[in-house]
């Protein structure tokens, strides 16, 4: 798992809540277990037209906002199904980091356990970044997690909190397995003296 220290890009403003996983991530994208080549899927319910052609209404089929890194979201973002693929596709089209004032419980366990950083801050320093984000390509922002601050485009800062233990994971990039390999030493040490104890297992 990458890595996630410090962030710099483009925040997209997406201020609609109760943004479920099906319209991150519709079912149709579902019948891959791969991690790469969802970004196509990732809202493609609003991005494209039913004759496949782009919405050029939404907001990441906007200019400024193709290469968003950053999304900051309305309440309640991810709430629905249990899907891996959400977060998946998100960080398949580039976005590593959501901000929003709450997430459903499952996508903001699964966006940590994948290398995605999720922030919740209050509703008005939410609309303050939605307010940063409206001025397009020069709405970059930077996302500090070691200091656990975000910095707008005019220099101000916006102090956030964050699990230590999911701080700890993302700084080090380490997912599930890569915590595990983190005591391989003691495993080693471990599994050579019950080998040496009880041969017969």
């Amino acid at each position: 798992m990458d890595k996630f220290t410090t962030l710099t890009g483009v925040a997209a403003p997406l201020p609609i809540v109760n943004v479920d996983t099906d319209l991150i991530i519709p079912k149709q994208y579902l019948k891959t277990i791969e991690r790469t080549g969802l970004g196509k899927g990732l809202f493609s319910e609003r991005r494209f037209n039913e004759d496949g052609s782009e919405n050029p209404d939404f907001v990441l089929n906007k200019p400024a906002y193709r290469n968003a890194k950053i999304l900051i979201a309305g309440d309640n973002f991810g709430c629905g199904s249990s899907r891996e693929h959400a977060p998946w596709a998100l960080q398949d089209f580039g976005i590593r980091c959501v901000i929003a004032p709450s997430f459903g419980d499952i996508f903001f366990n699964n966006s940590f356990k994948n290398g995605m950083l999720l922030i919740k801050l209050p509703q008005e320093e939410i609309d303050k970044l939605l307010d940063d984000a409206s001025r397009g390509a020069n709405a970059t922002i930077t996302v500090d997690l070691e200091s656990q601050t975000i910095t707008g485009p005019d220099g101000g800062t916006i102090n956030f909190d964050v699990d230590p233990f999911r701080k700890h994971c993302l700084l080090n990039g380490l997912d599930d397995i890569g915590l595990t390999l983190e005591k391989e030493a003691k495993i080693g040490r471990f599994e050579t003296q019950e080998a040496e104890q009880r041969p017969w297992l």
